[in-house]
């Protein structure tokens, strides 16, 4: 079993901003100190090669925790579309438009995709997962699927508070929000992504590591 003591320093293993923010909160409350690989000099870009997120984060976690010798904590997720059929796939949501479509161009193509459909056709979920690993071995992984909402039939006006693209058209009808506006407890109540993985990390944290408890 991989050691820790207090303060012990893990990786957040990706240059995205918005998700490090998103990996650094599932680790609140435990006594971890989260390095980004700019503070470490690090500059990496793993191959998504994995038939799943989980192993996809598995290969993230463990490529980073190898540059970074140290623990590392990663995640692969994304969008899941029943009606759209072999149209879509999970796997490819931040990259389906293309290697050079930038945000306002994804939202496009993915409305484009599904028009005339309404009602049950633009229900839509999140898979998210998450990988923990130390050295180039993985110590823990989750896969799960979480909220679901539907897909607007054109994007949340005003400008787009910092995160993955998808979210000012992921649109909430009970709480009549989109998915960067709901609180908190409102996430919670939908059974999001990540106030689960969290709850999943923070338990097997304290449970393998003992030594993190203060």
């Amino acid at each position: 079993m991989t050691s820790a003591t207090l303060h012990t320093p893990i990786l957040l293993a990706t240059g995205n901003p918005a998700k490090q923010e998103a990996l650094r909160r599932l680790l609140v409350g435990l006594p971890l100190s989260p390095v980004t690989p700019e503070e470490l000099g690090l500059s990496l870009e793993p191959e998504e090669t994995g038939e799943t997120h989980e192993q996809i984060a598995r290969e993230k976690a463990e490529e980073w925790s190898r540059q970074g010798a140290m623990l590392a904590i990663a995640s692969d997720g994304g969008l899941v579309v029943p009606a759209l059929g072999a149209r879509w796939e999970s796997r490819y949501t931040h990259r389906f438009a293309g290697p050079d479509a930038d945000d306002a161009e994804r939202r496009r193509r993915l409305l484009e995709l599904l028009q005339p459909g309404g009602g049950a056709q633009r229900e839509a979920s999140w898979v998210e997962a998450l990988a923990v690993a130390d050295r180039g071995r993985t110590l823990q992984a989750w896969e799960l699927t979480g909220s679901s909402g539907v897909i607007a039939e054109k994007p949340q006006a005003g400008p787009h508070a910092p995160g993955f693209w998808v979210f000012p058209l992921w649109y909430f009808p009970q709480f009549g929000k989109f998915y960067n506006d709901l609180t908190d407890a409102e996430r919670e109540s939908l059974g999001d992504h990540w106030a689960t993985l969290r709850r999943l990390a923070q338990r097997w944290f304290l449970k393998e590591f003992p030594g993190l408890v203060e």
